[in-house]
Order: C-alpha cells, then structure tokens, then sequence
C-alpha cells in the first residue's frame, strides 16, 4: 500500500486543536539513538573521502568514528540528561542489547523508552527476511528489558512498502518513519492503525553536521528557532519537538556544549514537557478521543 492510500489529507488548521496538560504548548521529544555498524559490512555513513575513492572493508576508519560514540559520547550525553531529569527515547538497535551492554542497561535502569531500530543498522532493503529481522529486534529488546518495544523507527527512517503490516504484526504501535505533521497521525495498515510520530530531519545531528557540514553551532540556534515558532503556536493548539541525537555526532566536546545550552535553555521555559515517545502516544490517544467526542 503507498503511502497515499494508508494516510488520508489532512490540514493541520481543519483539525480540532489537541490540547496538553496543564495548559502546556510543547511537548520536546528527545531521541537518542545507538547503533551497532557491524565492521563485516560497508559503513552505514561515512566522514572521510576513501583513498582512491574506493571504500576498502574492513572500513576501520568508519567503524572507530561510530564506536568513540558509544564508548564516549553516549554517557556524556546521558549524563546531561540525568542531570536535567529528562528521560528520553533510546531509539536503539537490539543488538546493542547484546554488544553493548552497558550501555542498554545504563538506559533501562534510568527508565528510558527503548525503541525499537532494526537489529543492528542497516538500510531495511537491504535486509533478506524484513518481518524475521523486525520480530527478532522486538524479542531481544522485550527479553532485555522486560517488556517489548510500542515505537519503531527504521535505520535512515527506510521502509518498504508492507513494513507497516510488519510492524503491527509486532506489536508495534507508533512509528517515527513518516516525518509528515507537528502533531502524531494515524496511518491505516492490514492490522489496525499505526500512529506517526513527529520526528524530525532537520533537529537531527546526522542532517546537520554530516550531511550539510554546519558549524556546531548551527545546531542551537535552530533548535531554538524551531522551538520559538512551536512556542508561539502552541498557545493555541499542542506542539511537539523532536530533537534527534547520536552519540558519535552529538555527544563529541567540539558539538556538546550547544547540545547542551538547547536542553538547559527548553528545560527552563514554562509551559514544555519532556516526554519520551510512549507518552506520547498515550497522550495523543486520549487526547483524540475527547478530539473527537466533541465534535
């Protein structure tokens, strides 16, 4: 089914406004997301232009600028959250849950939503068996952590066409692949509706720093930007802010200290909550109820 025929047009000024708790105007939606590059395979991303311009494998270059992330870059930014009392989405490869203990259970134990991300990171088309490897993710993080993951975003956000029935075949019941609204969607699938979350392309660290090559500080000063706007908005209808982090990227000292004065700055402003995915989703499905009742 395209994409078309699961999400019906909708203008966000033709909905009723979703309202927040407590009279709050955004929701900011921190994701943190940790991977496995298996060094057997070419590189999920690259930094360096390869000699000759032909990659080599193994691609050690590669493989150690993603590892400083989880070896480093995770617990500074982690430690910053702590900090802060924000407990975000672990947007997570499950076999980090085996590879990288540590730091799966240094994210359970602080009582982040893991996520689910394929099982180790890799375009989702290019995988033999998507429904085996998207069960498979959802068992280890569920064996892990005791209880299996409700959100999913596909590594580079890649789908295929019948993913949406995979995943709710899953047990899966938000997605973060459709970066389409402010506000969470439903979309239809074989078995039921899928919620869309609004993540983001353009607050994520990865679009930013290697794809478009800003300075560091780039990353604050449109955090805040697009925060500004949401803000303003918000005093009428909710908002929600995704900010999409990881850790080789976001959690290195010449980039941390703008991630840093965005979370300082947001975690000080009246009228935002923190909340991880599930919440959410939780909050959208009760909130869209009352949407609809009154009507």
């Amino acid at each position: 089914m395209i994409p078309a025929k699961r999400l019906k047009y909708s203008a966000i000024v033709d909905r009723p406004p979703l309202k927040l708790p407590d009279g709050a105007r955004v929701v900011v939606w921190p994701v943190v997301n940790v991977e496995v590059w298996d060094i057997a395979r070419p590189m999920p991303r690259q930094v360096l232009p390869p000699p000759t311009g032909i990659t080599q494998s193994p691609d050690v270059p590669h493989w150690g600028w993603h590892e400083y992330g989880n070896r480093v870059g995770f617990w500074r930014l982690k430690a910053l959250l702590d900090e802060l009392k924000i407990v975000p989405s672990l947007s997570v490869n499950a076999r980090v849950c085996l590879d990288y203990r540590p730091i799966a259970k240094a994210a359970r134990d602080a009582g982040w939503e893991f996520m689910g991300h394929s099982y180790d990171q890799r375009p989702l088309h290019t995988e033999p068996n998507p429904a085996e490897m998207i069960r498979r993710s959802v068992n280890v993080i569920r064996e892990f952590t005791g209880k299996g993951p409700v959100g999913w975003m596909g590594p580079g956000l890649t789908e295929k066409l019948d993913t949406p029935e995979h995943l709710a075949a899953a047990g899966i019941r938000y997605i973060a692949d459709w970066v389409i609204d402010d506000e969470p969607c439903t979309i239809r699938t074989g078995r039921g509706e899928l919620v869309t979350m609004p993540y983001t392309l353009e607050l994520n660290d990865i679009a930013m720093m290697v794809v478009q090559h800003h300075r560091a500080k780039e990353f604050e000063a449109r955090c805040l930007d697009h925060f500004d706007c949401l803000y303003r908005e918000g005093k009428d209808r909710a908002k929600v802010m995704a900010i999409a982090m990881h850790p080789y990227i976001s959690g290195v000292p010449h980039r941390f200290g703008y991630v840093e004065s965005v979370f300082r700055r947001l975690a000080k402003q009246k009228g935002v909550l923190f909340w991880n995915g599930a919440q959410i989703l939780d909050w959208y499905l009760k909130a869209r109820g009352r949407s609809v009742r009154r009507r």
